[in-house]
């Protein structure tokens, strides 16, 4: 055999060799990796600070009694959801049997305990040749009755927050849809769209009265409670004065005028954001309703961390089914401090439960609702 030959069989056998070893050492790394793949991962490279090796957790501080407000309110929506279906129908029934078509396999089984539950509000009648049919007690529907004039005192209070929704949005406009989208935290009727509007043409357009220079004073702004276990150290609160003091633009004002990376125009969206939850009737939304009105309100993009930055005057919380924000100064510990005529009314009704009875605080207070 001739050495050239030899030479060349001596390198493919060594290149085999090579590439199998190779294959070996990946094969190895490839099973170390499989064996720890967070730490290979995920794992970052910090620089040491003076706090230690990694920054510290910003958290976010809990208000249990706004958690509990939202526990509060499930038993009475349950309870007025059936009382509006009932009220709903011509003859003031309603079939046992149709529950499930108007809200569903899972919601009818808690409207059949709830039945059963307040015997005080709701009564089954029916039975023989007749199928059973829940309608409201002698009591309940005397009270029911009540409800055309809390509606009727509710309707000055409608139309002033409906128009100063409008004015807040760039061009004086927002889409009927999304109008509709927040119609229940607002409190306006179904048919706010046939009879409520067409009923005030010359309201929508007068305008909401600012000062002349179009700014609002600082430190009677904002009422701000900090969370408890929320404990701001000296630079944050300098800050935080420096930022109570500082005046802004109108929220009532157009948000084009301004440029967003001025503070005072940041300023300006914390008070859009207070305006637009103290024109509901429980001085909170769903975060799906606020999030509606990005484009109306020229909202920041990351509208949470807005939210979170100022947790002295909002507070987000994902108790129930959907996220909810809610204007602190609203409330006392898990209660509403002003109530509007038909809250009022709504818990009255549901007080035939059992629940305690409005005080007249509350009566006194919705006196003075009307801004």
């Amino acid at each position: 055999m001739s050495k050239s030959l030899l030479c060349r069989r001596c390198l493919v056998s060594s290149g085999i060799i090579t590439i199998q070893c190779l294959k070996k050492r990946m094969f190895r790394e490839s099973e170390y990796v499989a064996l720890f793949p967070v730490q290979w991962t995920f794992v970052q490279a910090r620089h040491k600070s003076g706090g230690g090796f990694r920054p510290k957790k910003k958290v976010y501080h809990r208000v249990h009694e706004l958690d509990k407000a939202i526990d509060l309110k499930k038993k009475p929506s349950l309870i007025l959801q059936l009382k509006s279906m009932i009220q709903a129908h011509k003859h003031g029934r309603v079939l046992l049997r149709d529950l499930e078509k108007h809200v569903g396999f899972v919601q009818k089984w808690n409207l059949m305990a709830a039945i059963e539950k307040y015997p005080s509000i709701f009564h089954v009648g029916g039975g023989n040749r007749e199928p059973p049919c829940v309608m409201l007690t002698e009591k309940a529907q005397k009270i029911a009755d009540e409800e055309g004039e809390a509606l009727e005192s509710m309707e000055p209070i409608l139309v002033n927050n409906l128009r100063k929704l409008l004015m807040m949005s760039v061009d004086c406009r927002v889409p009927l849809e999304k109008v509709e989208f927040i119609q229940s935290a607002m409190g306006l009727p179904h048919d706010f769209k046939s009879n409520l509007i067409p009923k005030y043409p010359d309201e929508y357009r007068k305008k909401v009265r600012i000062t002349k220079d179009g700014n609002f004073l600082g430190p009677n702004a904002f009422k701000v409670s900090f969370p408890p276990g929320f404990r701001p150290n000296a630079s944050y609160l300098e800050e935080f004065e420096k930022w109570q003091k500082m005046e802004f633009p109108s929220p009532y004002l157009n948000a084009r005028r301004f440029d967003s990376a001025d503070p005072k125009a940041r300023k300006r969206v914390v008070a859009v954001l207070h305006e637009l939850l103290s024109l509901t009737m429980e001085k909170r939304v769903t975060c799906a309703q606020l999030d509606a009105f990005h484009s109306e309100y020229l909202l920041p993009s990351r509208l949470i961390l807005c939210l979170i930055k100022h947790q002295g005057i909002f507070y987000i919380t994902n108790k129930g089914a959907r996220g909810t924000v809610f204007l602190k100064e609203g409330y006392d510990g898990s209660s509403l401090i002003e109530k509007c005529p038909l809250l009022l009314f709504q818990e009255r009704f549901v007080a035939l439960c059992g629940r305690r009875e409005v005080s007249v605080c509350n009566e006194m207070q919705s006196s003075s609702f009307i801004s």
